[in-house]
């Protein structure tokens, strides 16, 4: 990297190196320069809408709902058509929409540097557009700025830059203009490189640019976030895709034997059209068709109940995704702390008169709250009273030396009164050792309490006084025996509900992995509070990480749950680690964060986060902490479950009547229903199945993550196939020698009960009656199922259009029978199968490392 290079360079070489000078380059040059770098600057990249409609449309599932649409207009059926097309549209519509709107992440890239800067041009200081500087410029900065490029400085004073951005670092790095002796190994040691996109908080400072756009730090970022762009496939999409295909390839085997089977059989009898109809109608009833209105019915119910809890997704299908999140990744500050300093401890003989010390020497002018900056000079204000506060206002401050990495202090000439004083504020170890009045062993007492305070994750400061006579010159020299006067510890405090919503998490099988470009110590004791840690110190560095094999890290990634000194990049190849075999969810914020965003299977910002991460997201956080997320894993749950649940009963159902039909066929002189029954059972069937997606589910069901398990649901469409196959032939026998209508019709009224009791059946693992209560809106539209296929065959418009006899009462007394039946033999089976069969299964899976996603 670059700016590795040039931390470690002199600046003389530097200036050299780069054809410039420190007057600046020539208008003249600095035009042709602009000219030769315009292939470095980050272009824009455009998305094209019809690229994101093929995108949707190119999956299995549409082709399967397009045929069945196809067919069911060729049948005559224009009205389920037409609800097949709309069920399309609607999906279609709505993540073409959502992605359109996330896939403009990356323009804002280049947006996000269009800044003005001020340069040195043929020796006048003039101001540009940051997409105007050059390698070679020599750049002026002040508090406010933000730097327009990566840059070496040459010149600074007091120069301070929020890096948090790049590194994660919480609070502002001093800057130097030295030449680094040992090269920077990380962002964090570059003390005299200024990186494009940071923010400069104080002081002021001059560099030259050796690096402008895409060759910049944050444009190799920006090149990580971009390579991620169109290949990410959703946890979601790749559970549809998986069932789309099984279904398709189960349909096409099981009706090529069907439809041989019958030639063979038949001989010169067949009619192959008829055949044909029937084969292709009877393929039909097995897609879930109404499966895309059931999703978004969910996930649209999901988006509102989120948004109620200030939690907005931008990407519907990510909430379905957050149930599946297994790993939780983010940040402390802001989302585990309350990112605000405050103060915890003072060690001093008058603790309100070392505050009010320290807080006299801010490092900016201290006028008023609004004027404060720095984290301490905020957490000094806020532990002063109104009265300390007012009686501050009324001293003077003279003259300051700003703080220096070097010095690793800051001092005022404060007047209060008659009074004038020197006061210094800064590293404990540095203050102590030019103080007259502490003794060995006191310092060592006070050094023992910066260590448990760092231990703890707090920050210390010390403030030391000495009187300043008027008429003397102040000076750095001037910060010589003093009078030491106390320690101030400064914390980031937890938020109250940090260690509640880790138990939380861990209740929901969800690790949690802090990752924070922040020292080991304060994300150890984070960490550590809230109960990831065992111990403060067994964090892992970036350093530690970069010095593993292939084979250490990937075993520290997986096992290891604090890491601290992270880079962009080892960011990136985190995710990636840990996406190998489980899914991972990312909570970040800054342009460092853009990358893992990119790369991770539900990405998540809070509401202040830079540009590029917050369009890079799924979901955003107006709230902003971790709870948030773990409702959001609560929510996606439930909707899993629901979407299971739709799943498990509709092809359960589906593959009974199929089997039953095309088994039938081969045997009965007629077919047990017609097409159009066949359109019509399949329709009203789906007709309850609708309200799935606002049913309430078990408690059980959002104890571990779930992926769409395709083995799990065909095991069980499959045996309680078999029982509804069973039923099925014992109405068969019974009434193939009255007529074609009666057991048609008997048949037709038997399928949609038998429907409704699948879905109170199955909406559980429990016995029926010990299952949280169905939602209103699923009793409702099932009552109204049930009403209208019994209904139906007394219509006799309906009757005759549908060919069916009016029942008698035997009959229906024996269809009542047999549904009695059918829902004790269900609810056995399905008994025996969560008892024994599931648990064999998940046994194995669990010894395989990973949830099968697919069967092949």
């Amino acid at each position: 990297m670059l700016w590795k290079d040039f931390a470690s360079e002199d600046g003389e070489n530097i200036i050299a190196n780069l054809w410039g000078s420190e007057a600046g380059l020539s208008f003249s040059e600095a035009k042709k320069r602009l000219e030769y770098s315009a292939a470095s600057q980050i272009k824009e990249r455009v998305f094209p809408l019809w690229g994101i409609i093929r995108r949707r449309v190119n999956t299995s599932f549409f082709y399967i709902l397009l045929a069945a649409a196809g067919l069911s207009f060729f049948l005559g059926e224009r009205l389920d058509g037409s609800f097949i097309i709309i069920f399309i549209l609607i999906n279609i519509s709505l993540e073409t929409y959502q992605e359109y709107h996330s896939e403009k992440a990356v323009r804002l890239l280049k947006r996000y540097l269009v800044v003005h800067a001020r340069v040195r041009r043929g020796g006048k200081v003039i101001k540009v557009e940051s997409t105007e500087v050059v390698v070679g410029d020599c750049v002026l900065l002040e508090a406010g700025d933000r730097v327009p490029a990566d840059m070496r400085f040459l010149e600074v004073n007091g120069l301070e830059l929020d890096e948090s951005i790049m590194t994660g670092e919480s609070l502002p790095v001093g800057k130097k203009a030295d030449c680094l002796r040992v090269p920077p190994a990380e962002m964090h040691e570059a003390k005299n490189i200024g990186f494009a996109g940071t923010v400069v908080t104080g002081g002021r400072g001059e560099g030259i640019v050796f690096a402008i756009g895409k060759d910049t730090a944050f444009g190799d970022i920006a090149a990580l976030a971009e390579g991620e762009e169109i290949e990410r496939e959703t946890v979601f999409e790749r559970g549809i895709t998986q069932f789309s295909r099984f279904i398709v390839k189960l349909v096409l085997f099981t009706l090529t034997i069907i439809f041989f089977a019958n030639i063979l059989l038949r001989g010169g009898d067949a009619n192959w059209i008829e055949l044909l109809i029937f084969s292709l109608a009877l393929a039909v009833s097995v897609v879930p068709e109404a499966l895309p209105v059931i999703i978004t019915v969910a996930l649209s119910r999901g988006s509102i109940r989120l948004a109620q809890k200030k939690v907005i997704v931008k990407r519907l299908s990510a909430i379905e995704d957050l149930g599946s999140i297994e790993v939780l990744c983010c940040d402390k500050t802001g989302t585990l702390t309350e990112n605000l300093l405050a103060v915890t401890q003072v060690r001093a003989a008058d603790e309100r008169a070392c505050l009010r010390l320290a807080f006299a020497s801010c490092l900016e002018e201290p006028t008023d709250r609004g004027k404060l900056h720095d984290a301490f000079d905020l957490a000094l204000w806020q532990a002063l009273s109104v009265s300390e506060h007012e009686k501050m206002k009324r001293g003077k401050r003279l003259d300051n030396i700003p703080f220096d990495p070097e010095r690793r202090r800051n001092s005022v000439l404060f007047e209060n009164g008659q009074e004038r004083e020197v006061i210094v504020r800064g590293a404990p170890e540095e203050v102590l050792r030019i103080s007259k009045n502490v003794d060995a062993y006191t310092a060592t007492q006070l050094m023992n309490f910066v260590a448990e305070s760092g231990r703890r994750g707090e920050r210390v400061l010390a403030v030391a006084r000495k009187s300043f006579p008027r008429g003397n010159t102040y000076s750095i020299y001037e910060e010589q025996h003093l009078e030491f006067i106390g320690l101030i510890a400064f914390a980031d405090t937890l938020k109250k509900t940090a260690h509640e919503t880790i138990i939380q998490a861990k209740k929901l099988h969800v690790e949690v992995k802090i990752i924070t470009g922040d020292s080991p110590e304060v994300a150890g004791a984070v960490g550590y509070a809230v109960g990831l840690l065992k111990n403060p110190e067994d964090v892992l560095t970036g350093k530690q990480l970069e010095a593993m094999n292939d084979t250490e890290r990937r075993a520290a990634l997986l096992t290891g749950s604090v890491f601290a000194r992270i880079s962009p990049q080892q960011k990136y190849e985190i995710i990636k680690t840990l996406q190998e075999s489980r899914e991972v969810g990312f909570l970040g914020e800054g342009i460092n964060d853009a990358p893992a965003l990119r790369l991770a299977d539900v990405a998540i910002v809070v509401e202040s986060a830079s540009d590029i991460a917050r369009e890079a997201a799924d979901v955003v956080l107006l709230h902003r902490s971790l709870g948030s997320v773990v409702d959001g894993i609560k929510e996606g749950r439930i909707i899993f479950a629901n979407i299971m649940k739709y799943l498990k009963i509709t092809l359960t159902s589906n593959f009974g009547n199929f089997y039953s039909v095309a088994l039938a066929s081969l045997f009965l002189p007629f077919v047990p229903l017609i097409p159009i029954q066949i359109l019509l059972l399949n329709l009203l069937s789906d007709f309850p199945m609708i309200a799935i997606a606002t049913d309430n589910v078990d408690p059980g069901e959002l104890e571990k993550p779930k992926n769409y398990q395709v083995h799990e649901v065909v095991l069980m469409a499959t045996l309680l196939g078999v029982v509804s196959s069973f039923f099925d032939f014992m109405l068969f026998g019974a009434l193939y020698r009255v007529s074609a209508e009666t057991l048609q019709t008997a048949w037709f009224v038997l399928s949609v009960i038998t429907e409704i009791i699948l879905i109170f059946s199955l909406r559980t693992t429990f016995v029926f009656f010990r299952a949280r209560r169905a939602s209103l809106p699923l009793i409702t539209l099932s009552f109204l199922a049930l009403v209208a296929a019994v209904a139906l065959p007394f219509i006799p418009a309906a009757a005759q259009a549908l060919h069916f006899i009016s029942p008698n009462s035997e009959l229906l007394l024996f269809i009542a029978a047999l549904v009695i039946g059918y829902f004790f033999a269900t609810e056995a089976v399905k008994r025996l199968y969560y008892r024994h069969l599931q648990t064999l299964d998940q046994g194995g899976l669990e010894r395989h490392g990973r949830r099968v996603l697919s069967v092949r």
